[in-house]
């Protein structure tokens, strides 16, 4: 995606999950850090709006993909510090961000299959519905861009000071 807030101005997706963005559930996915250099409903929203684009194109059901996309990661804790008798955070995370959403709102079969099945790979079945195979691909691209694309930025800047720091001394 072109632009990270292009999102805001599209208004068939904000009919689509705005109720959802109006609840302090999901709010309070923006106090969680997400990927290191995100935040959770960043990230959240950022896979939501991505799978729904690509959902539209195919002619797959992009009011379930946005929807679910946007709370396949509701859940209230730090999964580095959280650990689970049951299994790790990428096995867990899902029931539970299911479990949150089904509190929240109404969640049809197709919705918890892209929900419970967005971390397949760590998760046991493979993922029933095509728009569940799109959200998992999408929440992988935008985990591995959250953190490598910041990270190298940062990277080239603490390199680019010191190289710069290196020459001045050089030059002075």
């Amino acid at each position: 995606m072109k632009n990270p807030n292009s999102w805001r101005t599209d208004q068939d997706y904000l009919n689509i999950v705005d109720d959802l963005l109006q609840c302090d559930e999901v709010q309070q996915l923006a106090q969680y850090t997400q990927h290191h250099f995100s935040n959770r409903l960043r990230h959240s929203v950022s896979v939501s709006y991505q799978s729904y684009t690509i959902a539209k194109k195919i002619g797959a059901d992009a009011t379930a993909t946005a929807r679910a996309g946007l709370l396949h990661d509701l859940f209230y804790y730090d999964w580095r510090v959280t650990k689970f008798e049951e299994g790790s955070h990428a096995y867990v995370h899902p029931r539970i961000a299911l479990e949150n959403a089904q509190k929240i709102t109404h969640i049809n079969d197709k919705e918890a299959d892209i929900i419970v099945k967005h971390m397949f790979g760590a998760t046991i079945a493979l993922p029933k519905y095509r728009e569940s195979w799109i959200v998992s691909l999408v929440d992988d691209f935008a985990a591995v861009n959250e953190y490598m694309i910041p990270k190298a930025y940062l990277t080239y800047f603490a390199w680019h000071t010191k190289w710069v720091k290196k020459v001045a001394e050089v030059f002075a």
